[in-house]
This record gives structure tokens, C-alpha cells and sequence, in this order.
């Protein structure tokens, strides 16, 4: 008890109420900011794709190309219906392997790219493509088509376009390396200078290595 003038008293758990309120209020605190953190390093990877979704919208909107993002191919085995107006995919599975991420044309070419993000900073891993994805690629070259990928150093806040053929080269000859080195992609790609309307003009790049009228 806590002794007060004119003989009232007054338990002490209003005291160690206040201050289990403040440690609740720091730890409180500590998850917010945990999950702020958390937060902002997930959206960074939804940015990257964002961001080219929104350019491309800039191309088609101002009749300069037509590109879009390919739907990913699956085969719906099982949904469940909780309510009747909302239905729920419970199992499903790739029909086949997926090509890359963009496809479209641009000034009567065929053009198709992978973009891929990292936050590594001095490599890019190359357990972000596949074997189907590059032979996706060698395809479109044969044929004459516009291939390339974007890749994004999201902790260096960097972006290149590496055209397909360095990827494959590289991928071809150095399948004993996990990673492509940055020196190697700043040397063969070319670092797209971000804007603020369109966010990705990469379509200047290839307008330049492509020669495209």
C-alpha cells in the first residue's frame, strides 16, 4: 500500500499498472516497426515488376508499343466455394514451364524479355533463369524478334538491360558460376537511367541497339 496525507491509501498497482503499459507500448512499438521494415522490404520486389507494369501502360497509351506481362499457365485441380459468391483455388498446378515474363511488339518486332531483381550487390545469382528460359530466348533471336532482360540491383537502387545474347553466352560458357558478376553486366548491359514518367524507359535502349524505325 502507498500511504497518502489524511490517512487514505492507495495500492501500488496503479504504478506497476502505468509501467506494464509502457513496456507493452515499447514492444508494441518494436513489432511495428518489424513489420514496417518487413513491409517495405517485400513491396521492393513488387516495385521492380509495378514499375514496368506502369511503363508499359505509358508505351500502349502513347501508341509507342504494345507489351504486357504473360498470364502464368496453370491447370486449376481443386476449388473450394466457402460462399457463394467467393471461390477459393485449393490446388493447382503448372500446365508447363513458363517462357519469360513480357512479351508484345514494338515498331513491327516481336519483343520479349525477363525481368528479374536481386539484392545482392555484387553478383546477380543465376538461379533466376532457367534452362527453358534460355532456350526461350536463343528462339526469338533465330527468328529475328527483340530479346533482352531487365535486371534490377534493388539494394544499389540500379536497373540494366542485358541483351539476351550476353545472358546466353555467358550462361552457355560459365554453367560452373552461380552468379553472373555486376562488373560483367556493367560492362555488356546498359544501366536504364529511371524517369519519372515513363519509371523504366528501356524501350530508348532498344530503340538504339535494335535500330528500330
Amino acid at each position: 500500500m502507498v500511504n497518502y496525507p489524511n490517512g487514505r491509501s492507495r495500492p501500488y498497482q496503479h504504478a506497476l499498472k502505468k509501467e506494464k503499459s509502457l513496456t507493452e507500448l515499447s514492444v508494441t512499438k518494436k513489432r511495428a516497426d518489424k513489420l514496417k521494415s518487413s513491409v517495405a522490404f517485400g513491396k521492393r520486389g513488387m516495385n521492380f515488376e509495378a514499375e514496368i507494369n506502369a511503363t508499359n501502360e505509358y508505351y500502349l497509351s502513347h501508341g509507342m508499343a504494345v507489351i504486357h506481362k504473360k498470364p502464368t499457365p496453370i491447370q486449376i485441380v481443386k476449388v473450394d466455394y466457402p460462399r457463394r459468391s467467393r471461390a477459393k483455388i485449393t490446388e493447382a498446378y503448372f500446365r508447363q514451364a513458363s517462357t519469360t515474363d513480357y512479351s508484345g511488339v514494338y515498331k513491327g518486332r516481336y519483343i520479349d524479355f525477363e525481368a528479374k531483381e536481386t539484392h545482392q550487390k555484387t553478383v546477380f545469382p543465376l538461379k533466376n533463369f532457367h534452362e527453358h528460359q534460355i532456350v526461350h530466348m536463343s528462339n526469338v533471336l533465330a527468328q529475328a524478334g527483340i530479346a533482352f532482360v531487365l535486371l534490377h540491383f534493388a539494394t544499389l537502387d540500379e536497373t540494366y538491360l542485358l541483351p539476351s545474347s550476353y545472358l546466353i553466352k555467358f550462361y552457355r560458357e560459365k554453367q560452373g558460376l552461380k552468379s553472373i558478376p555486376i562488373d560483367y553486366i556493367r560492362e555488356k548491359g546498359y544501366k536504364i537511367e529511371t524517369h519519372q514518367i515513363p519509371r523504366i524507359p528501356y524501350l530508348e535502349i532498344v530503340n538504339k541497339l535494335c535500330e528500330v524505325n
